[in-house]
């Protein structure tokens, strides 16, 4: 969920097991997200408030548990009325094992049903805006019927200096019913392979890839119609350099969604879901004002594409998104980050587009020992 991604910071593939000896991490705060669009769009406004928790707990230099959950509330004005939702999303609770330390971890997440999996029929277009790969709510969902999630991850040295990495997962999804009176969901399976790559490279810079392929099943709902999604390949890409007491970072990841295949002959008839693609391009200037005190700018760029599973694909929209993050360690246990952001885009429209403005404010507390 992106609430975890807001939430957890990366590892870098070289270190692929849990620290050593007992520890405890619990982050909290406060996330508000809200875009207002110009006159002719389906809403005037969509706005949503994320409080996430999250938990981590290492048990020795091998194992670390993991649990991630959010309260949410969310509104979309139109012209009719506005939409309301709210309430608790699924929960990840993560296992992992460093089977064999620094080069191979297992992984089992088991997401608890915790959140609200059935909605009514009115809320469906507040839930796909703010499930909407541009806009990048913090919580596009607010449950989806639970799962279990299985994988491995493994890393392995190139050369002196550069190191590789490879996992796979596999997720199971539960059958639960996404709105009221439409019957009960059957969600496909879903599985990814990893392959990733990072090292240092000239003048102190660091360089970090990775490519990510996923395929999915076909959904059955009602155990009569039946959906297909296309396998989907993202390549993320980033590079950080030093920039005098600073620290500049470049990033850039797109995502492909294909043409769906047809799994079988009882998906000849399947809904097919339009092909995609999502372009961000990103810049960050991480700089300490003091011992205690972080300052970092940043900037990203987002374009999103979609089409039918044939021809050429059509522009959804695109955004900048400039903002600041600091970062406050108040003491050795306790630290504090602020983020502000505003987004300035279009959307497509009807043949034209309309205008799209985005605040995004984020408080984190972060307690460890």
């Amino acid at each position: 969920m992106r609430i975890a991604l807001l939430l957890v910071a990366g590892t870098r593939l070289a270190a692929q097991g849990p620290a050593g000896g007992f520890g405890s991490v619990a982050r909290s705060g406060a996330v508000f997200d809200g875009y207002y669009f110009g006159s002719g769009f389906a809403f005037h406004h969509v706005t949503e408030w994320t409080v996430p928790v999250t938990l981590s707990q290492r048990l020795g230099s091998r194992i670390t548990v993991d649990l991630a959950s959010a309260y949410a509330q969310a509104s979309g004005a139109t012209t009719s009325g506005t939409l309301e939702a709210s309430g608790f999303t699924d929960t990840d609770v993560r296992l992992s094992w460093a089977a064999v330390s620094g080069h191979l971890v297992l992984t089992m997440v088991g997401t608890l049903p915790t959140g609200k999996g059935t909605v009514s029929d009115s809320t469906v277009p507040l839930l796909s805006a703010l499930a909407t790969d541009l806009l990048a709510f913090t919580t596009p969902t607010f449950g989806a019927g639970g799962g279990v999630t299985g994988g491995f991850a493994t890393a392995f040295k190139l050369g002196e200096r550069w190191a590789g990495g490879a996992g796979a997962s596999y997720r199971y999804h539960a059958t639960y019913a996404p709105v009221a009176g439409s019957g009960e969901l059957e969600p496909g399976g879903e599985g990814r392979v990893r392959l990733g790559l990072e090292g240092p490279v000239g003048g102190g810079g660091y360089f970090r890839g990775a490519v990510v392929y996923s395929a999915s099943g076909a959904d059955t709902l009602g155990g009569g119609s039946r959906s297909v999604s296309g396998d989907r390949v993202l390549v993320y890409t980033s590079l950080n350099l030093p920039a005098g007491r600073s620290s500049l970072s470049v990033y850039a990841y797109n995502m492909r969604r294909f043409r769906a295949r047809a799994y079988n002959s009882t998906n000849q008839n399947a809904i097919q879901v339009p092909r995609g693609n999502v372009l961000a391009l990103g810049v960050r200037l991480e700089r300490p004002l003091s011992p205690t005190l972080d300052f970092a700018p940043n900037l990203e760029f987002r374009h999103e594409l979609a089409g039918p599973s044939t021809g050429s694909l059509e522009l959804l929209g695109w955004l900048a998104r400039p903002g600041v993050d600091v970062r406050y360690r108040a003491s050795g246990a306790v630290a504090l980050l602020f983020q502000g952001q505003v987004a300035l885009g279009r959307l497509a429209q009807n043949g034209g587009s309309v205008s799209l403005v985005g605040p995004r404010a984020v408080v984190l507390l972060e307690w460890s020992r």
